[in-house]
C-alpha cells in the first residue's frame, strides 16, 4: 500500500509563493525561488506539485538534482535538466542562440559535436548561454503565447561550485525573462545555503524556509495518507506520530508504513483505522529502521542489489548494477521492481537506466545497515565492474570509481582517479570543480597523510591495509596541477603557498622545466592580477632557475610577463617613453623567440603587446603585428586569437579610414566563433566608432545590448569602455548631466587606475564643454588627458593630443607654429579623427600668418578629413570660423550657416546660439529660429517657460553667473537676468540657490522633475 499524502498539507504559503512565481515567469517576470530546510521536510514534494501545476499551464518544465556520485561533477543537474527537454530534440534551433551553442555544447556532451573543440567557454559565458536557452524556451515558438519556463534543481547543498556560479548568475538575470527558477536545499552553513542567504538579502530571489509541521498539520496528513476522514484515526496512533516525527513529513510517512505494514493499525470496513497491536513495541522509532524492516521482507539477492545500489549512490546506472550484483536480466527487473513495490527505489529522471532511491534518508538507511568491511567490498567489486565496462573511465565514471574506491580503502588510486578528474574539469573550463576535486587527491596521497587517507565522509577509510601508498612522483603531480588550477580560480595567494611546498630536491621533485613552466605561470597570474611585486619575485626565481638548464623554451612567456611588468611600472621608475620602448624591446623578442620555439600562444600575447605599443610609431607597424597574429592563427588553428586579431585590425583600419567594415566583419566571426567577450568587445568598439560618426541611437542601442552582458560576465576592461561609450553618447550631444552619471559608474569600476581614463578626459568633458561653448573648460580638460599621457604609456589616440588640443591651442594663441609643426609630425596626427582638427589648427596659424590661400585649404582637407565625423565637423567649422572672421580669411559666413543648421537640429542650443552670433558680427543675415517647444520638459512647458528660458535654465543648472550665461548664450547680461527673474517667478522658486537646485532637477530628465512649491501669500 503506498502510504504518501495525495495533497501538500500545511504549505499554502510556499504554495502560494511558487503559484505567484509561474504566474510572473508566464507574464515574463521571472524570478527565483529557494527552499529551504532539513532532509525529509518536504522540499522535493513542493517542487513536485510546483512542476504539476506548471504542466498543467503550459509552461516548460526542466528538472535536474544534484549530487550523483558523491564528488563534484561539474553542472551535473544543469546537464540532467537540458537532457530532459532536448534528448528527442537535438539541440535549440533558435537562431539568436548561434552565439551562445559553443557554451551550450559544454553542458551536454551530444552537442559538442556544433562547437569548436578549439574553444573553452568561461564560466560566466556558460551560465550566459544558458540564461539565454532558458529565456528562449519560456519565450516559445514564434507566433505564440508564451508560456514560461520552469527550472527545478533539487539538492543544490550537494551541487558543485560551477552549478552554483550559474544558479547565481541566474538568479541576478531572471528580472524581465519568462523563467522561474526553483532550488531546493538543506538548512545549514555551506556555499549553496551563502548563495541562497544572499540572494534573499538582495532581494534577488524569494527564500521559504520550510518549519516542521504543527501537531495539527500531522493529524491531517496522517489522515490524508491513510484516506481517513478527520478525526479518523485513533488519538494514539496520532499522538505518537507527533511524538516521535518532530513534524517531519517523510517520518511521518514512515512510521505509517510501518505500523500498518506491522498490523499494528488496521482498517476496519465499519469502524475505520483501529489500533491492532502494542504500539511501543511493533511501531519502529526511526526511518533507518523502517527502511531496514522494508529491506529485509525482500528476498536474499533483491536485499543485496539494494545494498549494492547504496554504495553506488543515491542515483545509480542499471548496467553498473548488473555488473556488481552478476545478475541476468530477468532477475534484475525482478529484484528492481521489489524494491519499487517496496517504496524504496524509483526511475532516476531522464537518463535512460539511471534509477535513484527516493529519499537521500533511504540511501543514508541502507548505508547503516552495512558493516564497514561490506561496504568496501561491494565498492571494490563495483569499482572494478565500472572499469571494466568503461574502459578509460570517460565523463562522470571516473568520479564514481575514485569515490568508490576511496570507500574501499584504497586510496592512493582513489587519489589518483580524483586528479584525473580535476584536470578533466580543469581542461573543460569548470575551474572551481577542478580545484575541489584536486584537493581532494592532494589529501589522499599527500606523503604526510600516511598510506590511510581520509573515507569519503570525512572519517578514516576503510579496507586501507596492505594498499599501495601513492609514489611520491604522483604526489607532486597533484600538487603542481592543484596550483595552476587555484591560478586559474583567482586564488593567488593559495597557489603561491602551495607552489612553496613543491618538492625541489629528493624524490618526487619536480625537475627544474616543470618548475620554471609553474613559477611562469603564476607570475603571469600575479601580473594580471596588479600584483607587480609578487610578478617580479616569480621571473626572479625562474630567472635563476634558467641558468641551470637550456630555458629557451621558457624565455619567451618570462619576456612577456616583464614587459608587462615594465609597462605598468610606477611614473616615478622612468619616463612613459622609456618604459614603453623597454617594453617593447622585450615583447618582440618574446614573439620571435615564441615562435622558434613552437609556442605559438605565447607568440601571440607577445605579437598583441607589440601591437598595441607600436601604434606610436605608425598603424602601418601595428597592423603588421596583427597580421603575425592572424597568421599564426590560422596556420596552428588558434581560431580565438585569429577573431581578436581580426578585431584590431578593424579598429585601427576606423582610425585610418573612418570606415567599420572590417569591424563588423570580425563582429560576425567572434558571433559565428561563439566568442561572447570578443563578440561584446566588437560591438562596445563599434558602439564608440557610431559616436564619432556622430550615429547616436546606434551607439546607445549597442551599448544597451552588451553593457548587462559585459558586467555579467565580470570582463572589468571591457565594462570599462562599454561605460565610457555611454557617456560619450551624451558628451558629444551636450547631456552633462547623463555624462556624468556615466562617468560616475565607470569611477566606480574602477575607473581611476584603467588605462582607458584619458578618454573621460579628452573624448568625454571636453566635448561636452565645447558644445556648451566653454572653452577654457574644454582646454582643462585635455591638458588632463596630455599630463596623463605623459607619465602613464599611451595606448589611446584620439584623446585630443593630436587634434583637438592643438587647434583650441591655436585659437587661444596658446601655440605657435613651431610647437604645431611638432604635433602634426606624431603619426597618431594621421589618423581621420585628429587630422581634421590638426588641419584646422593649421589653418589658423596659416590664416594668422597671412597665408590666406593656405589656410582656406586647410580648411577643405579638413572638411575632407572630418567626413565621416559629422558632429566633429560642424564643430571644427564653428571653431575655425571665428578665427577666420577676425584674421579675414576663408568662407566664414558659410561655415557657420552650415554649423548654425547643424547645431539647431542637434539640440545644441549653444553651438547654436554662438554660430548666429557670429554671423551678426559679420554683417550676414541670421536665421530666426523659434522653434524647439517640444524639447521643452512638458511640465516646464506647463509652468510657460520659454524656449530662451529653458536654454537659460540649463545653465543656470551648472551654477553659471549671468555673465557667463551671457557669454555662453551670446546675449547680454540685462538680457539673462531678465529672463532668470522670469524663470523664478514662473517656477516658484524663492531666490537663485533654490532656481539653481530645481533646474538640476530638471536637466536630470522629467522623471527627477520637483512640482513647483505652493507660495504662501
Amino acid at each position: 500500500m503506498l502510504i504518501t499524502s495525495p495533497v501538500v498539507i500545511g504549505r499554502a504559503r510556499e504554495l502560494g509563493l511558487l503559484g505567484a512565481g509561474l504566474a510572473a515567469a508566464q507574464r515574463g517576470e521571472g524570478r527565483a525561488v529557494f527552499l529551504l530546510g532539513e532532509a525529509g521536510i518536504g522540499k522535493s514534494r513542493l517542487a513536485a506539485e510546483c512542476a504539476y501545476r506548471a504542466v498543467a499551464d503550459g509552461t516548460v518544465v526542466l528538472r535536474g538534482r544534484a549530487g550523483s556520485s558523491g564528488a563534484p561533477v561539474p553542472f551535473r543537474p544543469i546537464t540532467e535538466a537540458l537532457l530532459a527537454l532536448f534528448r528527442i530534440g537535438g539541440p535549440p534551433q533558435d537562431p539568436a542562440l548561434a552565439p551562445y551553442r559553443p557554451a551550450l555544447a559544454a553542458l551536454v556532451p551530444e552537442w559538442r559535436g556544433t562547437a569548436d573543440p578549439e574553444v573553452t567557454p568561461s564560466l560566466t559565458e556558460t551560465a550566459e548561454a544558458f540564461l539565454r536557452l532558458l529565456a528562449a524556451v519560456g519565450r516559445g515558438p514564434a507566433g505564440r503565447r508564451p508560456a514560461g519556463c520552469l527550472l527545478i534543481v533539487e539538492d543544490l547543498h550537494d551541487a558543485d561550485a560551477e552549478t552554483l556560479a550559474v544558479v547565481d548568475h541566474l538568479v541576478d538575470n531572471l528580472a524581465g525573462l519568462p523563467v522561474q527558477l526553483v532550488a531546493t536545499l538543506r538548512s545549514g552553513a555551506g556555499p549553496a545555503a551563502e548563495l541562497a542567504h544572499a540572494a534573499g538579502a538582495r532581494r534577488a530571489a524569494d527564500l521559504a524556509e520550510l518549519r516542521p509541521l504543527a501537531p495539527a498539520e500531522v493529524r491531517a496528513l496522517a489522515e490524508s495518507c491513510l484516506a481517513a476522514p478527520a478525526g479518523g484515526l485513533p488519538e494514539t496512533v496520532t499522538a505518537r506520530l507527533v511524538r516521535d516525527c518532530g513534524g517531519n513529513p517523510f517520518v511521518v510517512e514512515e512510521l505509517l508504513s510501518g505500523m500498518v505494514a506491522a498490523g499494528v493499525i488496521r482498517q476496519d470496513g465499519q469502524q475505520g483505522w483501529q489500533v491492532g497491536g502494542d504500539l511501543g513495541i511493533e511501531v519502529p522509532t526511526t526511518v533507518v529502521r523502517s527502511v531496514a524492516q522494508r529491506a529485509a521482507r525482500l528476498d536474499p539477492a533483491a536485499r543485496e542489489l539494494l545494498y549494492a545500489a547504496a554504495v553506488l549512490g543515491r542515483r545509480f546506472a542499471l548496467p553498473v548494477l548488473q555488473l556488481v550484483t552478476g545478475l541476468d536480466d530477468r532477475s534484475l527487473l525482478i529484484h528492481l521492481r521489489a524494491g519499487i513495490d517496496a517504496q524504496l527505489i524509483s526511475p532516476g529522471g531522464p537518463v535512460a537506466d539511471w534509477y535513484e532511491f527516493r529519499h537521500a534518508l533511504t540511501t543514508d538507511a541502507l548505508l547503516a545497515a552495512l558493516l564497514p568491511v561490506e561496504r568496501a567490498a561491494i565498492a571494490r567489486r563495483a569499482a572494478e565492474a565500472v572499469e571494466q565496462a568503461h574502459p578509460g573511465l570517460p565523463g562522470e565514471w571516473r568520479h564514481l570509481v575514485a569515490v568508490l574506491r576511496q570507500t574501499a580503502g584504497d586510496t592512493a588510486a582513489a587519489g589518483l582517479l580524483f586528479a584525473e578528474a580535476g584536470r578533466g574539469a580543469l581542461a573543460g573550463g569548470a575551474v572551481s570543480s577542478a580545484v575541489s576535486l584536486l584537493e581532494r587527491a592532494h589529501g589522499l596521497i599527500a606523503p604526510d597523510d600516511g598510506p590511510e587517507g581520509p573515507g569519503p565522509d570525512g572519517g578514516p577509510a576503510v579496507g586501507s591495509v596492505g594498499e599501495r601508498p601513492a609514489a611520491p612522483e604522483d604526489a607532486t603531480a597533484v600538487l603542481e596541477s592543484l596550483v595552476f588550477a587555484l591560478v586559474e580560480t583567482g586564488r593567488l595567494d593559495r597557489a603561491l603557498a602551495l607552489a612553496e611546498t613543491v618538492p625541489v630536491g629528493g624524490p618526487g621533485a619536480l625537475d627544474d622545466a616543470r618548475t620554471a613552466a609553474l613559477h611562469t605561470r603564476l607570475a603571469w597570474a600575479a601580473v594580471s592580477a596588479g600584483r607587480p611585486a609578487d610578478a617580479a619575485a616569480q621571473v626572479a626565481l625562474v630567472r635563476a632557475l634558467l641558468t641551470r638548464f637550456d630555458g629557451s623554451a621558457h624565455t619567451p612567456a618570462l619576456d612577456v610577463v616583464e614587459a608587462h611588468l615594465v609597462l605598468t611600472a610606477a611614473p616615478a621608475e622612468g619616463a612613459a617613453a622609456d618604459r614603453t620602448a623597454e617594453a617593447q624591446r622585450l615583447a618582440r623578442r618574446a614573439a620571435e623567440q615564441a615562435e622558434r620555439a613552437g609556442l605559438p600562444e605565447v607568440a601571440c600575447q607577445a605579437w598583441q603587446l607589440l601591437a598595441m605599443l607600436e601604434r606610436r610609431h605608425g598603424f602601418d607597424r601595428a597592423d603588421a603585428c596583427l597580421e603575425r597574429i592572424l597568421a599564426l592563427a590560422v596556420q596552428e588553428s588558434l581560431p580565438t586569437w585569429q577573431v581578436d586579431a581580426l578585431l584590431r585590425l578593424g579598429v585601427n583600419e576606423f582610425m585610418r579610414s573612418g570606415s567599420s567594415a572590417q569591424l563588423e566583419r570580425a563582429h560576425r566571426a567572434a558571433l559565428g566563433l561563439g566568442a561572447l567577450g570578443l563578440m561584446h568587445t566588437a560591438e562596445a568598439t563599434l558602439a564608440m566608432q557610431a559616436v564619432l560618426r556622430g550615429e547616436y541611437r546606434a551607439a546607445g542601442e549597442l551599448t544597451d545590448r552588451c553593457l548587462e552582458a559585459t558586467a555579467g560576465l565580470r570582463n572589468v576592461d571591457h565594462h570599462q569602455f562599454v561605460l565610457l561609450t555611454r557617456a560619450a553618447v551624451a558628451a558629444h550631444q551636450g547631456r552633462r548631466p547623463e555624462m556624468e552619471r556615466e562617468l560616475d559608474r565607470f569611477r566606480r569600476w574602477d575607473g581611476d587606475r584603467s588605462l582607458q581614463l584619458p578618454l573621460a578626459y579628452g573624448n568625454c568633458r571636453a566635448v561636452c564643454a565645447l558644445l556648451e561653448e566653454d572653452r577654457d573648460r574644454a582646454l582643462t580638460e585635455l591638458e588632463h588627458a596630455r599630463l596623463w599621457e605623459e607619465q602613464n604609456p599611451t595606448v589611446f589616440y584620439l584623446n585630443g593630443r593630436y587634434g583637438l588640443r592643438p587647434l583650441l591651442r591655436a585659437l587661444a594663441g596658446l601655440a605657435d607654429p613651431a610647437e604645431h609643426t611638432a604635433a602634426a609630425a606624431d603619426p597618431a596626427a594621421g589618423l581621420l579623427w585628429n587630422r581634421q582638427f590638426e588641419r584646422l589648427a593649421h589653418a589658423v596659424h596659416e590664416g594668422r600668418a597671412g597665408r590666406h590661400d593656405a589656410a582656406a585649404l586647410a580648411v577643405e582637407e579638413a572638411v575632407t578629413a572630418g567626413r565621416p565625423f559629422l558632429m566633429a565637423r560642424h564643430l571644427g567649422l564653428r571653431l575655425v570660423s571665428e578665427a577666420a572672421l577676425a584674421d579675414g580669411w576663408g568662407d566664414p559666413v558659410r561655415w557657420l550657416r552650415t554649423a548654425e543648421e547643424y547645431f539647431h537640429g542637434a539640440a545644441v542650443p549653444a553651438v547654436a546660439n554662438a554660430c548666429r552670433h557670429l554671423l551678426r558680427r559679420a554683417g550676414a543675415s541670421v536665421p530666426q529660429r523659434r522653434t524647439g517647444a517640444d524639447r521643452v520638459p512638458a511640465e516646464l512647458r506647463r509652468q510657460g517657460l520659454t524656449v530662451r528660458e529653458h536654454e537659460v535654465l540649463l545653465l543656470v543648472a551648472q551654477r553659471l553667473g549671468n555673465q557667463e550665461i551671457a557669454a555662453r548664450l551670446h546675449i547680454s547680461p540685462r538680457t539673462v537676468e531678465k529672463h532668470v527673474a522670469s524663470l523664478l517667478t514662473k517656477t516658484g522658486r524663492p531666490h537663485r540657490t533654490a532656481l539653481s537646485d530645481f533646474a538640476a532637477a530638471a536637466t536630470a530628465g522629467p522623471a527627477g522633475l520637483p512640482s513647483p512649491p505652493r507660495l504662501v501669500r
